[in-house]
């Protein structure tokens, strides 16, 4: 079985977007390259060879996804196309327009658990990614996750989605297990240390 983790964009002052959902400043690493990095539902991405590189092992180690209703309402369900697929979607009511036989989708709507559990068994011996502040929230407070992928981004926002808000966990430590610099970004990977039972 494949780990669990956490796979997201952050600024400096821990947002992962701006006010009205906004991510044009932070994704701008995203455009800032000469590499072109195809991603499924999104245009191809241009960035350093050493982002290249992180985003490309990444997709090859990714087997399922696992992410929150109100980021595949804004995504527009990447029209049909997900980053990873299959992708699990935490929510209270499933859409009929994306169910159905071929549907790259799974709608769970008996919590973060049951969409982890899910994803696994779908994913096999690739690696579950979860994304989004709340998903994050939710798979950390029950100890789900194995590691944090964090792409640091060298801006401060001020306001918007704050990704560590809700979190019900005591001191919890990382262990650095990568850290690739480049210019328009820095690319930190942690893996949760677990405490002993």
């Amino acid at each position: 079985m494949g780990k669990v983790f956490f796979y997201m964009t952050v600024s400096v002052d821990g947002f992962v977007a701006g006010p009205n959902d906004t991510v044009d400043r932070l994704f701008r690493w995203y455009f800032s390259g000469d590499v072109e990095v195809p991603i499924p539902g999104s245009p191809t991405l241009r960035v350093s060879r050493e982002s290249a590189d992180v985003l490309l092992d990444a997709s090859r180690t990714g087997g399922a996804m696992v992410t929150g209703r109100r980021n595949f309402d804004l995504a527009g369900g990447w029209g049909g196309d997900p980053p990873t697929s299959p992708c699990f979607v935490l929510t209270h009511r499933v859409p009929d327009e994306w169910t159905g036989e071929g549907s790259p989708f799974v709608f769970v709507t008996d919590g973060i658990e049951s969409a982890v559990k899910q994803a696994q068994e779908a994913a096999g011996d690739k690696d579950v990614e979860v994304g989004t502040p709340s998903t994050f929230q939710q798979a950390i407070n029950v100890g789900l996750l194995d590691e944090i992928h964090i792409d640091l981004a060298p801006i401060m926002l001020g306001d918007g989605v704050r990704l560590f808000d809700h979190l019900q966990i005591g001191p919890t430590d990382l262990e650095i297990i990568r850290v690739v610099s480049t210019p328009d970004v820095t690319h930190l990977r942690y893996r949760v240390v677990k405490p002993r039972l």
